[in-house]
């Protein structure tokens, strides 16, 4: 019976939260109908567009200070939802002034209710299957985007608006509908260092997240407005690339090292902006440029999605690590924008365009294998990462001789070694090997002094840098 309620909260979780993120791509946050309105109403639109980035940035950066239960997120999602439905009924009426304001507001407590979503992905979402429920997010809010987007690109902004309206007047319903007291899968014995121990993963994530979406940014400012007259075919086919990215990301079999799949979409998105220089503004380039640019972000939206919802294990505020990574993305978007405006209003060409957004791919595949060691060491079995268990058994043990060690290690202890760098437990090695687990652990703290290291974490490490270096 409890199975069936997780899983009924699961579902309602997902919906709700998907037709929050809806709202959130089809107006908040850079959305046609966001757009849609101030070309109607002659309105300059960077301003009011650049503003309603920085709230949604602020709300998903602070919202983990006032978020800290189960009940105080749902309390958000569905007060920030209510909010935001307020604000942005203002958009009826001709009042710029006041859109200002409603921005400022929507913007924050979209932002907010998206980070508060993460005690629910953790609480209802078992830890292997988070990357198939952030797809699924992913996947349901975009359609739901392209059929706002397709009304009132092709209609009338105001039908577009009131259906952005829709989705969050139904997605506060579904939120509504979880139970009051669900308890949590929450971590309470989570020491101070294993807390402490995602910061790391967290800043090069972040970092890696901000940098290369600096070009989901420059996309934003100079490829959109460069197809512009082509109206019909991009209120529709826009997120399709993306879609379809997800789809083949999310039901890859699990053997499949998605990690050189990240590589193929920095070469998409190298793609992207050499296509954007070399080719024309027709149906067929759009085709080209947006497929190879909208494939690649799905590819990588997933990936640093997934990765979150994994570290939301590891913290005690589900809502601080979730937030705080989204907005490392939506940071990057608002950076690359403004550098968009700036190399719009200079007419700076578009091969000079592709060397700026080559250069940012550049830094970004520096950044990768040290992100991977790191996200390694935290996350020893994730899709996206490249772990030692996925190797053969001969590539593990050439890897393991490459390491130097003191003195020779014993046969037991090579063994009790392969089991470590598995990822597996001192109570799972014992049972593989047929040992106790005090037995385990005299052998542990052997292959520890002899390898001059006193940790885990420390051996694996090691272990992953000869891997590199390969």
């Amino acid at each position: 019976m409890s199975k069936i309620k997780t899983l009924n909260a699961e579902r309602l979780s997902l919906i709700g939260f998907s037709l929050l993120f809806a709202y959130v791509l089809s107006f908040q946050f850079e959305g046609q109908v966001l757009y849609s309105l101030l070309e109607l109403s002659k309105t300059d639109s960077d301003s009011y567009i650049l503003l309603a980035i920085i709230a949604h940035f602020a709300g998903l950066f602070t919202s983990g200070i006032f978020i800290k239960s189960e009940t105080s997120a749902k309390r958000m999602m569905l007060g920030g939802m209510g909010l935001c439905l307020i604000a942005t009924v203002s958009f009826y009426f001709p009042l710029p002034t006041l859109w200002l304001i409603a921005l400022l507001i929507s913007g924050y407590f979209s932002g907010a209710a998206v980070a508060a979503w993460g005690y629910f992905l953790r609480a209802y979402t078992a830890k292997n299957e988070r990357i198939k429920t952030c797809a699924d997010a992913l996947i349901y809010s975009n359609l739901l985007m392209i059929a706002v987007n397709v009304l009132a690109m092709n209609r009338s902004p105001l039908i577009g608006l009131s259906l952005s309206l829709l989705c969050l007047l139904l997605g506060m319903i579904f939120i509504g509908l979880l139970p009051q007291e669900q308890e949590l899968k929450e971590q309470k014995s989570l020491s101070k260092k294993a807390s402490a121990s995602i910061k790391k993963p967290l800043f090069l994530l972040c970092l890696f997240v901000f940098i290369i979406t600096i070009n989901s940014g420059l996309m934003y400012q100079v490829f959109n407005p460069a197809f512009a007259h082509l109206t019909g075919l991009v209120s529709w086919y826009w997120a399709v690339p993306y879609i379809i990215a997800l789809v083949i990301m999310r039901n890859l079999p699990r053997k499949v090292k998605r990690s050189g799949i990240l590589y193929i979409g920095m070469a998409m998105i190298m793609g992207a902006f050499i296509s954007f220089m070399l080719l024309g503004r027709d149906t067929a380039d759009y085709l080209i440029v947006d497929t190879l640019m909208l494939g690649a972000c799905g590819i990588f939206d997933l990936f640093w999605w997934s990765i979150l919802g994994e570290m939301l294990d590891y913290g005690e505020n589900p809502a601080r690590t979730f937030g705080i990574g989204l907005s490392a993305n939506v940071f990057g978007v608002l950076c690359g924008g403004v550098m968009g405006m700036a190399v719009t209003s200079i007419g700076l060409p578009g091969a000079e365009v592709a060397v700026i957004a080559l250069a940012v791919v550049c830094v970004t595949l520096v950044m990768l294998p040290p992100l991977n060691r790191q996200l390694v060491l935290l996350l020893k079995n994730h899709a996206y990462l490249e772990t030692y268990d996925t190797m053969s058994r001969s590539e593990q043990t050439n890897i393991v001789r490459q390491i130097k060690t003191l003195d020779p290690l014993t046969t037991r202890e090579q063994e009790v070694l392969h089991e470590i760098l598995s990822g597996k437990s001192n109570r799972e090695i014992a049972e593989t090997l047929f040992i106790s687990e005090n037995t385990v652990k005299t052998h542990a703290r052997n292959i520890y002094s002899k390898y001059d290291v006193a940790s885990r974490s420390e051996l694996i490490s090691n272990l992953l840098k000869n891997q590199t270096a390969e």
